[in-house]
């Protein structure tokens, strides 16, 4: 299967001075790397890709990936000339394509032993390359104070103005661990009755469970007050929404999604993809990365800004209120939880 033409502007630029990565040394190495498109396309070429292009003088082809699903969908079809070389996707997708022997082993990578534990999922090929965490989203001009508490959701004065997206999608998921969290139903691996329960009951008053073409749109053109969604989005949107759209980390802590950064089994450019793959998960392109767009670093080495941090859930007291989330469990038991908002939350609406 062929690629089809990559929409991506010259990134090749002079040399950077840096401690750790020196020239290519054939003029001409590339790499082809697939991760999500849009917002995060636009910062990651331009915290990470360009960067490291300029130091190495190595070209980057960009391929933008609208989901996981669609970067495993293309390993596979590809897997007996593979076309990517580098791949940033769910790390329950990436479960995926390393329990079919797509991707091939970077644990030698000197770089691996500054990442924080949290950054290697057992039984998954590379490591995580990102940490997103989830969080409120609201309208500063309608909910004051701040909402601090998950909890919020079942105020009955925002009846009629909440958007959540539904399972199967990531962010539905989170919204039935977080709310089984909320009202103390305990561990969500023996169950999440609790939480599908507490949804149910606060189903007749959500405005919408398909907020197109997301929950950010919706807030920011008034059509809702309170939504859910992910941090990194979430602060750059609402830098640029000019007061329309804040965000909350609640007290009750929140989870990250990781995405892991593996190399392509049978890659055609396994020297220089090894080479981006050390450089972005190192201590500077996390740090770059985390202040442009506060993404949590993966690399305990950052040295990251306070003002950054504060806007990550990588502060101390959040970190000791994040539910630990076993995302390939997460996986075994997506299909049931989608059944039971199916026949218990959606039917209400």
């Amino acid at each position: 299967m062929r690629i089809p033409p990559l929409p991506r502007r010259s990134l090749i630029g002079t040399a950077l001075a840096t401690p750790f990565i020196g020239r290519a040394h054939a003029a001409g190495e590339t790499l082809t790397l697939a991760a999500y498109s849009g917002i995060f396309q636009d910062n990651y070429v331009a915290a990470v890709v360009e960067p490291f292009q300029k130091a190495t003088g190595i070209k980057i082809e960009y391929y933008p990936a609208g989901s996981s699903a669609q970067t495993l969908g293309l390993l596979r079809a590809q897997k007996a000339a593979p076309q990517l070389d580098v791949v940033l996707f769910d790390v329950s997708v990436a479960k995926g394509a390393t329990d079919d022997g797509l991707l091939d082993d970077t644990s030698d990578l000197a770089v691996m032993k500054d990442l924080l534990p949290m950054a290697f999922t057992k039984g998954v090929a590379g490591a995580a390359g990102t940490f997103d965490n989830y969080v409120m989203l609201y309208a500063p001009d309608k909910v004051s104070p701040a909402p601090t508490s998950w909890k919020d959701f079942w105020n009955p004065k925002f009846k009629d103005r909440i958007a959540v997206t539904a399972p199967p999608d990531i962010v539905g998921i989170s919204f039935t661990l977080m709310a089984n969290k909320a009202w103390g139903g305990g561990d969500y691996r023996k169950s999440y009755e609790t939480g599908i329960a507490k949804i149910a009951e606060m189903a007749p008053g959500v405005l919408s469970w398909a907020p197109a073409p997301d929950p950010y749109t919706f807030i920011i053109q008034g059509q809702a007050d309170l939504a859910v969604g992910w941090n990194a989005r979430g602060q750059i949107y609402s830098a640029a929404s000019g007061g329309k759209l804040a965000v909350a980390i609640p007290t009750e802590g929140s989870l990250f999604q990781i995405n892991n950064m593996c190399l392509v089994k049978g890659a055609k450019n396994p020297g220089p993809a090894r080479r981006f793959i050390e450089y972005a998960l190192g201590a500077e392109a996390q740090k770059t990365f985390t202040e442009r767009m506060f993404y949590a670093p993966v690399n305990a080495k950052a040295k990251i800004s306070p003002e950054a941090m504060a806007r990550t859930a990588s502060t101390p007291e959040r970190l000791a209120n994040m539910l630990d989330i076993d995302w390939l469990e997460i996986a075994r038991i997506r299909d049931g939880m989608s059944e039971q908002w199916r026949r218990r939350i959606l039917t209400k609406r």
